[in-house]
């Protein structure tokens, strides 16, 4: 069965050239205008990943993007016309974003991202074939099952939330450098993208340590990554 992607995206020829591009790559492709068709479009489709313009009409980008991660954890990549900061895209993690690419979207670059989005998403890699859970009185991940919970209730991670956690819980007790983590979260495509781990783990804590400042899950080793200290 073919993949499906919705693209929502208020600029008519780019909304028709992402189409025809991916639709030559082998994508089942849907696609919206504004914010409440893309929204309206996304509970038809049900696509397997989103690629989302932030500024909309009718709903923002991030707005379409908080509604779809209520109801689902679909790969959800957003496009924006302007260099993002490390704060905007904590804030689009925040709401659920996955990946942020700047327009004018160079081809190889996005169909890199996106094959990498895709093997994020997958439960069944060569990485989770083993049985992985980790287990205490506060803190439950179950890789296999792919569910996350804090104090008994299930939280809500991103596929690359998820993988970043599994890749920690897999390697309990071991320093990760930035380039492993690189390499093994985000794929070869990332290399140079060294900020990535820094903003992700720190949205991560957010959702899973008792105090995100004095985090006890995921501990620094400064200047070379991070390790994961289970209780």
């Amino acid at each position: 069965m073919a993949t499906k992607v919705l693209i929502v995206e208020d600029d008519i020829e780019m909304n028709r050239l992402l189409e025809l591009d991916l639709r030559r790559h082998g994508y089942e492709v849907y696609t919206a205008t504004n914010g409440l068709d893309g929204l309206r479009m996304f509970h038809e489709s049900r696509p397997h990943l989103v690629v989302l313009d932030v500024a909309l009409p009718g709903m923002d980008g991030l707005t379409v993007c908080q509604r779809i991660r209520e109801l689902s954890n679909v790969p959800i990549l957003i496009m924006t016309a302007h260099a993002v900061t490390e704060e905007e895209m904590a804030e689009g993690l925040n709401l659920g974003a996955d990946e942020y690419m700047i327009k004018p979207l160079r081809n190889l670059e996005f169909h890199a991202r996106i094959n990498a989005l895709m093997r994020r998403a997958q439960i069944n890699d060569d990485q989770t074939q083993q049985s992985v859970r980790y287990n205490d009185d506060y803190l439950s991940v179950d890789v296999d099952a792919r569910r996350v919970s804090v104090q008994g209730q299930e939280i809500r991670l991103t596929p690359t939330e998820f993988k970043l956690l599994a890749t920690f819980v897999r390697h309990e007790d071991q320093v990760l450098t930035f380039q492993q983590l690189l390499e093994q979260v985000w794929g070869y495509e990332y290399h140079t993208e060294h900020h990535y781990p820094r903003i992700y783990v720190s949205h991560l804590r957010r959702k899973i340590e008792p105090d995100a400042k004095n985090p006890t899950y995921i501990q620094n080793e400064y200047g070379v990554g991070y390790r994961f200290i289970g209780k």
